[in-house]
């Protein structure tokens, strides 16, 4: 965490930038009291939505379905 007055933050604000960019934050402090806090930005997750890809991908009926070959190369059967 890094912190700096409020002059400091607005002469230098493309450099506390690529530090939160890299993962740091960085308190704005006014008289010595912190008054703000600058952090990276990260994007929201959109939630996936079920059945985009309903009749293009076909699953077998023996899917499930152990395969003799697999199984001894697993078991030594």
């Amino acid at each position: 965490m890094h912190t700096v007055n409020i002059h400091e933050a607005k002469t230098t604000l493309s450099k506390l930038i690529v530090k939160t960019q890299n993962g740091e934050e960085v308190i704005i402090a006014k008289a010595g009291k912190p008054v703000a806090k600058l952090v990276g930005y990260k994007a929201a997750v959109k939630p996936r939505k079920a059945g985009l890809l309903k009749g293009k991908i076909f699953v077998p009926d023996n899917f499930n379905d152990e395969d003799e070959e697999i199984n001894k190369l697993f078991y030594g059967e």
